[in-house]
């Protein structure tokens, strides 16, 4: 964990005399905050900045001041009506945090009030505070500012869960990343690469193939002008690759278990490309194939602290010692949400969108002495 001192705008009041000056206050403690709220279903412009009450931290839960907030395709869809919070999530959007601890139920955690954190949340991320599950809190790694931690959670979460704990890539096998230049695509190519596995990954450019190989992909697929099938065969010796890793779904799904060898398990984690596919049944028993995919904004705290654990003793080693990165595209500020849900539906982005809420989230915090280490995996 790291401890690091910042003042919110709201505490110390806007001098420009701007939206954030002037909120409700008593005694000196913070009754509100600023958050962004789907005003309808639609467009990026739906998004508003609206003032709402202090969250209050419940059993087993932690309040974060947030200094920094990604952005991701389940807020979009949730902007949409299409994806609905869980029941008991706040309806702001946002599903990942960077920032300090507050308050909350911190005993026996290891955390404490002040430290440097990041994590993964149901709801309520595009706010200046935000009530996160302890369980699903991890300390900002070590040389990472907030905005950078604050790209980290749900794709690391997502990715771990879907291709280690379903699919149980092993090193030495070969994946293929649908969308390899997507918020989870540089997550998996990187991950996969560092943890021994041969990668690689389709992107709708000649520019974003090469920001593929760049994060340690063998190869990379313009799918606009490769096919990808005759590719993994061809770079695979006719074998296939051991896991493919889908957001697309639909008319993908048969030409991606083409690519998969004997054994071969196709996981998926979204379905842009439709809910629905015709698979050849014949093939999957034939070739025992495994066909299976997740989604984890409704599971259980329990099963998001056991990726949590696993993440700190794997894969924060990795990133504090610079194979692994947090790649950011572009920070926005808060109030700017609608600008960043514009370029996410763009599909122009290599990497992570982030809103900034506090000019403390570009700082570096230092780490807490005495605070518990990750135990380190070796790769």
């Amino acid at each position: 964990m790291a401890r690091v001192e910042a003042t919110s705008p709201i505490d110390r009041g806007r001098a420009d005399g701007g939206p954030q000056a002037g909120a409700p206050a008593f005694g000196g403690r913070r009754l509100a905050m600023l958050a962004i709220e789907i005003a309808q279903p639609g467009g990026p412009e739906v998004l508003r900045v609206a003032a709402r009450p202090l969250p209050r931290a419940g059993r087993g839960e932690a309040l974060v001041r947030v200094l920094a907030a990604g952005v991701n395709r389940p807020d979009v869809l949730q902007r949409k009506g299409a994806y609905a919070p869980p029941p008991g999530a706040s309806d702001v959007p946002g599903l990942e945090v960077a920032g300090l601890i507050e308050g909350g139920d911190l005993e026996g955690s290891g955390f404490g009030v002040g430290d440097a954190v990041c994590g993964l949340v149901a709801g309520g991320g595009y706010a200046e505070h935000c009530v996160v599950p302890v369980p699903q809190l991890l300390p900002v790694p070590a040389g990472l500012s907030f905005i950078e931690a604050a790209a980290l959670p749900e794709t690391f979460f997502t990715v771990w869960s879907n291709l280690y704990d379903r699919a149980r890539l092993a090193r030495g096998e070969a994946l293929l990343v649908q969308g390899g230049t997507s918020g989870v695509g540089v997550t998996a190519i990187q991950l996969a690469a560092a943890l021994g596995s041969t990668v690689l990954a389709t992107a709708g450019s000649d520019e974003k193939c090469r920001a593929c190989v760049e994060l340690g992909a063998a190869r990379a697929i313009n799918y606009r002008r490769e096919d990808f099938v005759a590719v993994v065969k061809e770079f695979t010796g006719g074998r296939g690759v051991d896991v493919v890793l889908d957001m697309v779904a639909g008319d993908y799904v048969p030409r991606e278990l083409q690519c998969l060898a004997d054994d071969g398990r196709l996981v998926i984690i979204a379905v842009l490309g439709g809910a629905k596919a015709t698979v050849d049944l014949g093939a999957v028993l034939r070739r025992r194939l495994t066909i299976t995919g997740s989604t984890l904004r409704p599971r259980s705290v329990e099963f998001k602290g056991a990726i949590a654990r696993r993440l700190r003793e794997v894969v924060w080693p990795l990133i504090e010692g610079g194979r692994v990165r947090a790649v950011i595209h572009r920070v926005f500020p808060l109030a700017e949400a609608a600008a960043a849900h514009a370029l996410m539906e763009s599909s122009q982005h290599v990497g992570k969108i982030v809103l900034e809420v506090d000019a403390a989230a570009r700082e570096v915090p230092v780490p807490r002495v005495g605070a518990p280490a990750a135990r380190h995996q070796p790769a």
